[in-house]
């Protein structure tokens, strides 16, 4: 029974170690994912940027060409006038004439403006690409580095598995069942030190009977509290 208690004991170990590079690796996956979702975002703020300077670039296209047929209109209005006959549709052209040289005047001012927004964007979009440039560089490194941890991870994993493997196959297989059932039930803590009357897993006081009968190693025993089988391990002086 002793030897039995020992292999629980050491699968116990070997299951608790699996626990902790599952973890371990659910956490740098987590990382890497960070670090492709940082370089994405950037990606698509520096693509949004573009698309807003191309809106802008054709928005003054249009206002230019709007810009160049109004010039037109006013052109072909001055040259119209001088063969007017009648002061009364002279006096109409004029009106025209005036109306689309100030529409001239604001299309000149919003194609400023435009200038003005396409600058601002441009120097965003320079110093973004940059800056994208640099952390796309910067992220295949850690990427690069994450990678490696995660698959020595992954070997040191399955150097474990093995072991339990190995560990379970010269163990009765109830035994195997009953304690992944423990396990399953007792967050992943199937055994329990016992130790000065007490049990370790839960901090509550055992039968005397049943601590005396630890010390015997006839049966597994578990703790009439938390479930758990109970280990018997003595304070060492």
């Amino acid at each position: 029974m002793k030897k039995k208690l020992e292999l629980l004991e050491e699968l116990q170990e070997v299951d608790q170690l699996i626990d902790s590079l599952k973890v371990s690796q659910e956490a740098l996956h987590g990382e890497l994912n960070e670090i492709v979702k940082s370089v994405d975002d950037a990606g698509e703020e520096l693509s949004d940027l573009k698309a807003r300077l191309a809106r802008l670039e054709q928005e003054k296209s249009e206002l230019e060409a709007l810009h160049a047929t109004e010039l037109e209109n006013i052109q072909r209005s001055e040259t119209n006038m001088k063969e007017i006959k009648t002061n009364k549709e002279f006096q109409a052209v004029g009106r025209e004439i005036t109306a689309a040289r100030k529409q001239v005047a604001d299309i000149e001012e919003q194609v400023l403006q435009k200038i003005t927004q396409i600058e601002e964007v441009s120097t965003e979009v320079a110093a973004k690409s940059a800056l994208f440039d640099e952390l796309s560089g910067n992220s295949a490194s850690r990427s690069k580095e994450k990678q490696a941890e995660i698959s020595k991870i992954q070997e040191d994993l399955d150097a474990d598995v093995a072991r339990r493997e190995e560990l379970t196959k010269v163990m009765p297989a109830s035994l195997v069942k009953r304690f992944s059932a423990l396990r399953d039930q007792r967050r992943g803590q199937a055994l329990a030190i016992a130790r000065d009357g007490y049990c370790m897993g839960c901090n509550m006081h055992l039968p005397p009977q049943l601590y005396n009968n630890l010390f015997k190693y006839e049966e597994l025993l578990t703790c009439p509290h938390c479930q758990r089988i109970l280990i018997l391990k003595q304070q060492s002086l």
